[in-house]
């Protein structure tokens, strides 16, 4: 193995420290200044020559900022003739920016990929990208997870003979297949459009949800509005009870509150991927870690190990080996 050195930018340090846990290594100190002209500066404040660096910071709110931090510890890792630097971003905010569906606008999801390896990222390693096609935006090597072995090990605790796993939108619907196969048990999805950022609408539901208790699988929740859209479809299809589930827990604004008050949603799931300060916190809300399964592939790719079977729909969640520093 060669040598590693894991800094955190100001994002998610628990999730970094968390990670550095699970491999047994230091996280190493970062320095965030922020002038009087609100430029940002960035000292990463250990040696970085020849090591294999890893700088995590997930994409959260305030996400300019936190971009910008990013690629700033990127050229901080270059200058300091790291030998490889591996961008640990485990949501990546601007895979929704990922095609041209109205006249002269950008592709942010592109144009960020190619800022992060003109900053000097050599590898990405990220979980549950909002569309596949936004992996073929990195011209460098991408590493991208999943989380369904992590909700996969959690709903297996409850009787799932009578579930269904729903989608809300058909784009998911493979993600909620291979989640359902997991358990022997149908799936279902809505067919929705998207009206704005905050308004959707679901026009059917295919597959059959009456009676049953239904585990709703989605790779992001933000504002709730498609999960409260959809609730109105599964009443009305005679749904027993709901659990929602998904990767990234965005939650903007009051979208757990609304979500939680809903009396037909037993529960919401999510992971670790974004922070959530405890005064968000529901009793309804259930945080799972993904720590693990990131710190599992840094050991991977650290060690030159695959990590491809990580990928794998139906791959249980990892066990970690420590690393040395």
């Amino acid at each position: 193995m060669s040598q590693i050195a894991i800094f955190s930018g100001s994002s998610h340090p628990d999730l970094a420290a968390q990670i550095c846990a699970e491999l047994g290594v230091a996280l190493l100190p970062t320095r965030v200044k922020r002038f009087s002209n609100d430029c940002i500066e960035v000292q990463l404040q250990a040696n970085c020559r020849e090591q294999d660096v890893f700088l995590i910071q997930t994409l959260s709110a305030p996400v300019q900022d936190h971009l910008v931090e990013l690629l700033l510890m990127l050229d901080a890792a270059r200058g300091a003739s790291a030998a490889r630097i591996t961008a640990v971003i485990p949501h990546y905010a601007y895979a929704r920016s990922d095609k041209k569906d109205a006249p002269r606008i950008s592709i942010g999801g592109r144009m960020v990929a190619d800022l992060l390896q003109t900053a000097g990222a050599n590898r990405v390693l990220t979980m549950t990208l909002h569309s596949p096609q936004v992996h073929g935006f990195f011209s460098v090597p991408v590493d991208h997870l999943h989380a369904l072995g992590e909700l996969a090990e959690y709903f297996g605790r409850y009787e799932m003979g009578n579930a269904v796993v729903v989608s809300p939108d058909l784009g998911n619907a493979k993600n909620a297949a291979a989640f359902a196969r997991r358990f022997g048990v149908p799936v279902a999805a809505g067919a929705k459009e998207r009206i704005s950022d905050s308004e959707v609408r679901i026009t059917a539901l295919i597959g059959e949800v009456a009676g049953r208790d239904v585990i709703v699988l989605d790779d992001e929740i933000a504002n709730g509005g498609s999960m409260i859209e959809l609730l109105r479809h599964l009443r009305q299809h005679g749904a027993r009870s709901v659990r929602i589930a998904c990767t990234h827990g965005i939650f903007a604004n009051d979208a757990i509150a609304r979500l939680a008050a809903e009396p037909d949603v037993l529960e919401i799931v999510c992971t670790d991927t974004l922070p959530i300060a405890a005064a968000r916190r529901h009793p309804k809300l259930t945080v799972l870690s993904i720590a693990p399964a990131l710190a599992e592939a840094m050991r991977r790719i650290n060690s030159g190990e695959s990590v491809s079977t990580l990928f794998h729909t139906e791959q249980s969640a990892p066990t970690v080996t420590r690393l040395r520093a």
